[in-house]
């Protein structure tokens, strides 16, 4: 089977990109690998810092190495939003395939002293383990949004620019980047999402010579998911979409169910609707017709 890496590089090629949804119970797991096979497409699992406490790390490494042993299938998993080196080690020592160390919010050259430091550190470790960098605030909460994040860079003086870009990854040695290019964590609750600066993707992938990771997908427009996945984007996260699919198939489960107190007579509604919202983005970002 391809490494990560290798998945990567031939999403890169392919100009597609690998979805990335993030989990914290088994059905969000289920549906998403289900919805991933189905379409024979890779897939990526992620775990923030709250959600790896929820879930517990260990647990999580084993459920999807188990899934990609048993079925000879490219899931993978990621450390999301990782923002210590003391929970880094503890993706490691799990035996996580990526982490994402995000010091984002802080001053950019701080940023990139932690980054590298986070960096030497797994490579000493596992060489195999891919490490993401992350330029630029984009908000911290996967819900639906009444404003927007403050702080956050949502205009395009506070966007990334590629002159960082190449700056951070030469010094870091990063294998990915995220970058702040108009993107936001969770959905805006009335009104959309900003628009994407395509062309200052494209200008950041140019420069930072490294594949992008766009975070933040939830509620962005299909054109613009598409353009930015022909600029240099090659994996795109998407939460907060499948946590109002997972709230909404609950819901339907116990009003389908009234009375009912088994869980596996309760919770398939919410895998279907889960998988439903994943494999309407594998498709979209696999270009799958």
């Amino acid at each position: 089977m391809s490494t990560l890496r290798e998945i990567i590089q031939d999403a890169q090629a392919r100009k597609v990109a690998i979805g990335h949804f993030n989990i914290s119970d088994l059905v969000a797991l289920k549906a998403i690998f289900e919805a991933a096979r189905e379409l024979n497409v890779p897939v990526m699992i992620g775990t923030s810092e709250s959600e790896a406490q929820f879930l517990d790390r260990g647990e999580a490494a084993a459920l999807v190495k188990m899934l990609r042993q048993e079925y000879d299938f490219p899931i993978f998993l990621n450390s999301d939003h990782t923002h210590s080196l003391e929970e880094v080690k503890k993706a490691v020592a799990a035996g996580y395939d990526e982490i994402l160390f995000d010091a984002g919010k802080l001053p950019f050259e701080e940023n990139l002293r932690l980054t590298k430091e986070v960096v030497e550190y797994v490579k000493s470790i596992n060489s195999n383990i891919i490490v993401e960098g992350e330029i630029g605030y984009i908000g911290s909460a996967s819900k639906i949004l009444t404003e927007l994040p403050e702080g956050a860079a949502l205009r395009p003086e506070d966007f990334t620019t590629p002159e960082q870009a190449a700056q951070f990854v030469r010094e870091t040695k990063v294998d990915l980047l995220a970058p702040a290019v108009g993107n936001i964590h969770g959905m805006i609750g009335i009104g959309k999402d900003p628009d994407l600066d395509i062309p200052r993707i494209r200008a950041i992938r140019e420069a930072a010579g490294v594949p992008l990771v766009l975070h933040g997908g939830s509620g962005n427009k299909d054109s613009d998911f598409l353009a930015a996945i022909d600029a240099g984007v090659a994996i795109i996260h998407i939460n907060t979409e499948i946590r109002v699919a997972w709230r909404a198939g609950l819901e339907q489960g116990l009003r389908n169910h009234p009375g009912e107190i088994a869980p596996y007579k309760v919770l398939p509604d919410a895998v279907a609707a889960v998988r439903q919202v994943v494999q309407a983005r594998l498709k979209l970002f696999n270009k799958v017709v």
